[in-house]
């Protein structure tokens, strides 16, 4: 049976373990301090909220969107290009004048040359869009993004806030583990003393005090193996929140169910679906590709602008540039461009687009279902859970009382060793047992809070 208790332990120290390490996605430096920082679950969220790299990911997201923005009005504004050039002429360029004519009267063909060998070009254009469906339907486009990066980043501070409640809850766990851990070892040692003083006066056998002997030996590993565990659980806590693994850190919350909490699902489930900032995202997504399609119709529009150029040119055989003749030229005009024909890229690009848009509609949809699925089991698993504690709370009673009893009978002459280990045991395993309850319903009611974006 000890052996059984001691499997028992270690299980549950690894099924904890396992869990923590689901959630030790994220890691940030930070400098160490001497000095032991007490962490609250408040607190532990701030500081994942300002070191967390996802985080700072979407911060930066919102940034380029703003800059999104600004690249989308760049299309109101006009353009002004600045051109410059030289050239030089090893071979100048040649006219050739037909023969029999009043320039060339031979009965050959001349050639005439043109410029000089050095060429010198300056000019400036300025070119103002007058008329383009695409530009407002751009900006359009750019202000849906940046709503949409916004909404993102808010889910993403949830998932952040969820994996830190949920290592924060494993290092809560982790010392309710160490406890029941420590208690066993104590009352192992105490056994084992009181049955070697008996054995020594003459009044147990030496199988019993062997039995004690072992169930204590049993019960230091267990408790190492806890204590181990807690490091691990603290130091997952540490990697989300960014703290260097060698600063010493002290988990303080409180570890019990909370009676008050009443999160029932009823028919403003659809509202609270509605409104996470996940569906809400899409939504933005979605608007974002209705209007993409509007600007890939809008290709099929003439695009009108206006432009202005002033060039400044001359043209010499030396570089004396003081007695260069420079003239000066000024153009302004409008430009029509009317789309006829692009072998169908233009109706392919909209078809494209429709089916982008589509295909975010049907996500809307699979991530709605999904997160009414969620919402339903975070709520079933804190009702489980709390029946479960509540259940294990009678039940750790009943196992101290059972111990009390075994031990009681044992001194009284009337039971045996062995109805002290079992009633041990079983003490063991209800403990852990309402720890484990505890941990769930308040991981299944950090999951619910999360889904609906508390």
């Amino acid at each position: 049976m000890k052996f059984k208790m001691i499997y028992f332990i270690r299980n549950q120290f690894f099924s904890l373990f396992i869990v923590v390490l689901v959630f030790t996605g994220f890691a940030f430096p930070q400098s160490t301090t001497d000095s032991t920082l007490v962490l609250t679950l408040s607190k532990s969220i701030t500081i994942a909220l300002e070191y967390n790299r996802d985080i700072q990911l979407s911060k930066q997201d919102i940034l380029n969107s703003q800059a999104q923005i600004d690249e989308a009005y760049s299309n109101v504004w006009p353009t002004i290009n600045v051109n410059g050039s030289y050239n030089r002429n090893i071979k100048s360029p040649v006219l050739f004048l037909p023969p029999n004519t009043p320039f060339n009267p031979s009965n050959q063909t001349e050639t005439f040359s043109l410029g000089a060998k050095n060429s010198f070009d300056l000019s400036a254009t300025l070119t103002q869009t007058i008329f383009s469906l695409k530009v407002n339907t751009a900006i359009k486009i750019a202000n849906d993004y940046a709503d949409y990066y916004k909404f993102s980043e808010k889910s993403t501070v949830n998932d952040v806030t969820l994996a830190v409640k949920k290592a924060f809850y494993g290092v809560l766990l982790s010392k309710q583990l160490v406890a029941v851990a420590q208690k066993n070892y104590d009352v192992s040692k105490l056994n084992y003393d009181n049955i070697s003083l008996k054995y020594k006066q003459g009044v147990a056998s030496e199988y019993d005090e062997l039995r004690a002997k072992v169930q204590l030996s049993n019960a230091e590993p267990a408790l190492i193996q806890a204590k181990n565990n807690l490091k691990l659980t603290e130091n997952s806590l540490k990697n989300i929140l960014g703290i260097d693994l060698n600063s010493k850190i002290s988990v303080e919350g409180k570890f019990i169910l909370d009676e008050n909490t009443n999160m029932k699902i009823d028919n403003s489930n659809d509202e609270i679906i509605r409104d996470n900032p996940v569906i809400t995202a899409l939504n933005y997504q979605i608007s974002v590709l209705d209007k993409n399609i509007s600007l890939e119709r809008a290709a099929y529009f003439p695009v009108l602008s206006g432009f202005a150029n002033y060039e400044w040119q001359s043209q010499d055989n030396t570089f004396n540039f003081n007695n260069y003749n420079w003239a000066n030229t000024v153009t302004v005009g409008l430009k029509l461009s009317i789309p006829v024909f692009d072998g169908f890229a233009r109706s392919a690009k909209v078809q494209q687009a429709q089916i982008d848009m589509q295909k975010v509609k049907i996500t809307k949809l699979k991530t709605e279902e999904a997160l009414k699925v969620q919402l339903l089991q975070a709520e079933l698993n804190m009702r489980e859970a709390r029946e479960r504690v509540q259940a294990q709370s009678q039940s750790v009673q009943q196992a101290e009382k059972a111990l009390k009893i075994a031990e009681s009978r044992y001194n009284n002459g009337v039971g045996t060793q062995l109805e002290i280990l079992d009633a041990q045991s079983a003490l063991v395993q209800t403990q852990v047992n309402y720890s484990r309850a505890i941990y769930d319903f308040l991981v299944a009611k950090a999951e619910w809070e999360n889904v609906a974006g508390k």
